[in-house]
């Protein structure tokens, strides 16, 4: 069977974020793109569909922030949105606690009231628990960031559910970042701008893809195929899985999978917040989401809850969570080689860079590709 019936200039696999912006991109530009999908959806896992009124993300809660005003503006052309703060709360063995992790969250756990406190309490915990030099394992990195209470409470239980082994076994890096501040303001993300789109996620890329030089086919696997793409298109956009496109001939990347349960509930209201973090290690889901609170939309006396169960990843699952400890980053950076090798073939997004991104750093992403493609 004959795939480039039209000429196409280029064949794009996967219509997740980086491969929509590519293919509009292009079409502004006068290429013609055919995107093919696996899944039955355009979008990706930022695929989000409407019930009961509600906006409900199909693939885990989606809140974009940024700081890069040329990602915010971009993203804006198609969307409007609605000005959601994400405000976690976590939730230990019935105890709760403001997340992220700042003044409610130290006057919650102790007791204290100002800076100096909190501070003081940290560096003690941090001294009782030996921990000097730099940090070898997330356990030890977290403790010198943040004591030993709220790491037993509030980090332990929560990481090794979400990546399925030990805290000790865990790179540092994975929490370096973690938002600590000794304020009182429970504004998750540090970002000048963030909010949930208006008319949910999808919307955004039936208008990215709104065009006479973009065609789009769902439901139908690269793999199936592989070898006749690949001659007859002259350009390829991947954004599938780095180490599948190569035949896994390095060994497989690990990553982490999720699976979800949602519930529809007759109330406007049951858990009185957008997400709770579950953080004891018995519990075994991360997280549940109330899918109105991240818009306030919604028929009356309904609403929908959505929980989060991380699971071993295997090839028939969805690949999440890159694992990026030191034996699979070796493992990729065979892969990166073997790719930059091949002239005609563009890697792009999570799975063909083997990152755990952002949205708006995909955005930026695609961005950069296509600069780097169209020569601007």
């Amino acid at each position: 069977m004959k795939h480039n019936t039209k000429n196409y200039d280029y064949l794009i696999v996967g219509a997740g974020p980086f491969g929509a912006i590519f293919a509009h991109e292009a079409a502004s530009r006068g290429k013609r793109s055919l995107i093919i999908e696996r899944r039955s959806h355009i979008a990706g896992n930022m695929y989000t569909h409407k019930e009961n009124g509600i906006n409900v993300h199909d693939y885990g809660a989606h809140i974009f922030h940024t700081d890069n005003k040329v990602v915010w503006d971009y993203i804006n052309q198609f969307t409007e949105f609605n000005g959601y703060i994400n405000q976690v709360v976590a939730n230990y063995k019935g105890d709760l606690y403001n997340l992220p992790f700042n003044m409610n969250t130290f006057y919650q756990m102790w007791g204290v009231k100002t800076p100096a406190e909190a501070q003081a309490k940290i560096a003690e915990q941090r001294e009782a628990a030996g921990i000097s030099g730099t940090p070898k394992n997330l356990e030890e990195q977290a403790i010198s960031l943040i004591g030993t209470d709220i790491y037993e409470k509030l980090i332990k239980g929560y990481t090794e559910k979400q990546w399925g082994r030990k805290a000790t076994e865990l790179p540092s890096f994975i929490i370096r970042r973690l938002p600590t501040r000794f304020i009182y303001d429970n504004n998750y993300f540090n970002h000048r701008y963030q909010g949930v789109p208006v008319d949910g996620y999808t919307a955004i890329f039936d208008k990215m893809l709104d065009s006479d030089l973009i065609d789009v086919q769902l439901d139908t696997d690269f793999f199936a195929d592989k070898e006749a793409y690949l001659s007859e298109f002259p350009r390829i956009v991947y954004t599938g899985m780095i180490d599948q496109f190569f035949d896994y001939k390095f060994g497989e990347l690990e990553y982490r999978s999720v699976r979800f349960e949602s519930e529809t509930l007759p109330t406007d209201n049951a858990q009185g917040n957008s997400v709770i973090n579950y953080t004891d290690a018995e519990t075994p889901f991360t997280r549940v989401m109330e899918w109105r609170h991240f818009d306030q939309k919604g028929d009356d006396d309904v609403t929908i809850l959505t929980r989060e169960y991380p699971q071993d990843w295997d090839r028939t699952k969805e690949a999440y969570y890159p694992v990026n400890d030191h034996k699979n980053s070796e493992l990729f950076r065979q892969y990166k080689h073997e790719a930059d090798q091949v002239d005609n073939v563009i890697m792009g997004g999570r799975l063909g860079n083997y990152q755990y991104y952002d949205m708006d750093m995909v955005f930026h992403a695609a961005l950069v590709a296509v600069e780097k493609e169209f020569g601007e």
